[in-house]
Parts: structure tokens; sequence; C-alpha cells
């Protein structure tokens, strides 16, 4: 697009950005009452979906021009009927009645200062609150938790608009799942969705991946290739983990995507290209352009669009949805699935989110019941030794019994069978569904992820 082009975009898509604030929501309003921005206001909404962040930087909903102020300092967010504020790591300080604070949490009436800035907390009263979704997902995102239906009338907008977006969150949040599904819902259903996963590849090969080489380009360049941008042309592209990407190739991304337009590796003809650019991250892109460790112009071409997917520990009532879910999918029946087995898996923090449960709920599939907490070697709950039971008549299945009787430590016998279920259980959506598309819209997982368990190349939680 050119520049033209995105400037329009800005500025319509102002109310698809989760860190603006309206000023009809409910809640609080932070006010300016001394320093260079003096009367400048923010809204606070009760069912806003992700902190908002106050600072010097343009990613901050409540810009401020202060000196003394941090480019990230201050975060704010509605929890009950109170507002947390959390100190960013900021270079000098926030301070609630002359005390220093960190995290700390105000009912309304309190005064702030942040460098030479004074903000005054008040209280602010709601004539018509926005009510959640009442929807219980979106696509392959499952969730029915309030932190989840908060987003959903979000991804809606952005899945009707055509801007550049960025989702963020904690590995195995879903962030794919939902660029996927956002693609899905998109007027470019009928396109490619292609991946770009900044850390599975080379850094000497990302701009040949990214933008395509001419044949003799370099050397084992035998034929020409095209990128990932040119096999995206009338799609989505989601450039997965780009907190990884390269700095020296920041400035090349930036010019693809504000000139739709890329020169594959070796050529000096331009390509033009129409693609939607969705970025997801699990690192603070806000932190590591403060850090110059992500250019500043790039970002902001980029998080046009912004969400972030909750970590699984902060959706509550979603664990046992998403269990539940899950065991039925790889084929469980219901009734197996036991109360006790639900509270265990409830009572873990879950650092690989969704992802980790999902591999969880496999294991007790492959494995047997539950028989405590989570072992310290993958973060799994820990699974009975006990071989399945079996009808009477029936015979055990060989391979199941060959793991046993080798006697190996329960974490190794427990992968080994955990990957041929996952082999098995491709291999059979493959020869029901026909395609990996329909087959990996059937597991409920995204297509790369689904490709990776086919190589068997699975990644851990």
């Amino acid at each position: 697009m050119v520049e033209d082009d995105f400037a329009d975009l800005e500025q319509g898509a102002t109310e698809l950005h989760p860190r603006q604030a309206s000023a009809g929501g409910g809640g609080f309003v932070l006010t300016v009452v001394d320093g260079p921005d003096a009367g400048a206001q923010l809204a606070i909404d009760e069912n806003q979906p992700s902190p908002l962040l106050v600072g010097q930087s343009p990613a901050c909903t409540l810009r401020l021009r202060d000196p003394q102020v941090s480019r990230r300092h201050l975060a704010l967010e509605i929890v009950g009927q109170r507002l947390r504020i959390t100190d960013l790591d900021s270079t000098n300080g926030t301070y609630c009645a002359e005390l220093a604070v960190r995290d700390a949490y105000l009912r309304g009436g309190e005064s702030l200062q942040i460098g030479q800035t004074r903000l005054r907390v008040e209280r602010h009263a709601a004539a018509a609150p926005r009510l959640p979704s009442d929807r219980t997902g979106f696509g392959r995102v499952l969730g029915e938790s309030l932190a989840m239906r908060r987003l959903y009338p979000l991804v809606e907008r952005l899945a009707a608009s055509d801007i550049p977006l960025v989702v963020e969150g904690e590995t195995g949040t879903g962030k794919e799942a939902l660029a996927e599904a956002i693609h899905e819902r998109s007027a470019r259903a009928g396109g490619p969705f292609v991946v770009f996963d900044c850390t599975a590849t080379p850094a000497q090969l990302m701009e040949s991946d990214l933008f395509g080489h001419e044949r003799g380009a370099f050397t084992g360049a035998v034929a020409l290739r095209k990128g990932v941008f040119e096999l995206a042309h009338g799609g989505t592209l989601l450039i997965d983990e780009i907190g990884e990407l390269d700095v020296a190739l920041q400035p090349k991304l930036l010019r693809a995507i504000e000139r739709s337009e890329i020169r594959r590796v070796g050529s000096g003809a331009v390509v033009r290209v129409d693609v939607r650019i969705i970025a997801a991250t699990r690192r603070d892109l806000d932190k590591q352009v403060q850090d110059q460790r992500f250019r500043d112009d790039l970002f902001y071409r980029l998080a046009v669009g912004r969400i972030e997917l909750p970590a699984l520990r902060k959706r509550q009532g979603d664990m046992a949805m998403l269990a539940r879910h899950f065991w039925t999918q790889l084929g469980g029946d219901p009734r197996a699935l036991s109360g006790e087995a639900i509270r265990r898996w409830e009572a873990e923090d879950w650092p690989g989110n969704v992802r980790q449960l999902r591999n969880s709920v496999a294991r007790a599939l492959a494995l047997g019941d539950l028989e405590g907490g989570v072992d310290a070697d993958d973060g799994a709950p820990a699974l009975s030794a006990r071989p399945p039971q079996v009808p009477a008549g029936a015979m055990p299945d060989a391979f199941l019994d060959g793991v046993i009787a080798e006697r190996l430590p329960l974490p190794v016998a427990r992968m080994r069978v955990v990957k041929e279920f996952e082999q098995r259980y491709i291999a059979g959506l493959l020869a029901e569904h026909g395609t990996v598309a329909r087959a990996a819209a059937a597991s409920g997982i995204a297509r790369r992820y689904f490709q990776i368990l086919r190589g068997g190349k699975r990644r851990e939680p």
C-alpha cells in the first residue's frame, strides 16, 4: 500500500485499537492536572481487553511530553471495582501520596506523580456500559471466560478490516490459530494463508525466504524461488515471532509493507504484492522498541490494530471447557473424563497455556488416568504408568506393551507413546478428510502445527 492509503487506514483504524479508550465507557478517568499536558484526559473502560499504557511512546494511549516520563511509564487496568496501576520499570518512578509504588489498586480520588506530571484518578459512571460478547469462540479459538468474551467483538471488527495487525501473547495462547481464524473470516478468505516463522529460519536465509531470489543470486540458488510475500499474494501473511526478526532486515520489511512491493534477492525488478500482514509475538515489542532492538517505524506500521491474547491462567472457567473439548475431539469418551482430573488440571499454572493443556489431554488419553500434579521435566500432568484397560477378549496394543516392557523412565516412555499416538491420529484424519487443510480444521489446530506433528517434529510445551 502507498503512504496515502496507509494514512487513511490509520485514521479509520482508531476504533479497532484495543488500547484506545472510549469516553463513553464506564470505569475511571485519568486527568493530567499539572505538567506539559495539563488538561488531557484518559477514560479507562471496564470492558477494556488489555492494559492501557501511559508514557512518551506513540504506542501509549495517553502520550505525554514530559521529558522525565519514560517511554512506557505506567500501565492501567480495571480489576473488579478498582483501578490497578503498574509501574513499568520507569526511570523516575511512580508516586501516590508521596510513596513510591510498583503495583497498587486505587478506588478513585487519588493523585499520582510521574516525572513533572501530576495525574488525578476519578471514577467515571457509565450510563450504558458495553456488555461482553455472549459467544464462546471465534473460529478454532475457544473460550467462554470474561477475558475472552471481551476480545470477540474486537476480533470480529479486525477480521472485517484489512489493516496490519499485531497479535501478542505468551507461548501457546493460540496466536497462530487466531490469525488463521481472522483470515478465514476476512474478505481474503479465498486467498492463501502463509506463515513465516522468524525463529525457524536461519538469519542468512531470512531475506530470501521473505522476498524470494533469482537463479544464481547466491551459492545454492539453482532456480528462481518466490518468497512468502509472493506466495501470500491476495491473502494473508502471518509473520510469527516478529520480535526475533533480524534488525538489519527490518527496514526492508517496512518498505515492503509501506509500498506493497518487493525485490527478489539478486534482482532489481519490482514485484507488486497484495498482502495483509498479521504479526505475532510473545515478546514485549514496546520494550524492544524502547531498548532499540526493534525499529519504532516498523512497529507503528504493524500495530495499526493490536490485540493481546490472555494467558490460560487468567481465563477463569476456560480450562475445564477446553479440556472437555480436546478430550472429545481426540476421541475420548466424555463420560470417562472425571471431575477429579478436571480439578487437577484447574489447579495447575500452565506456562505452556492452551497448547500444553492439549498435549496433556492427549497424554491422558494415551496413557491412562491422572495420578498427580505437574512433572518437573515438561510441565505436563503426571500420568499413571499402568497399562490402559482393554475389553475382555481384546488384544492389547503390541506397541504399548513393548514400551511398558522396556521399563523406561516414565517421561521417556510417555513421550514415545504420545508420539506414536499423534502419528496414528494424524494419519487417521488425513485418510478421512483427504487434504491437510481439511484434516487440520477437523483437528482443531493450526495447519502449520498439524504439519509439524505429521512430520514427527512436535514442539514441546
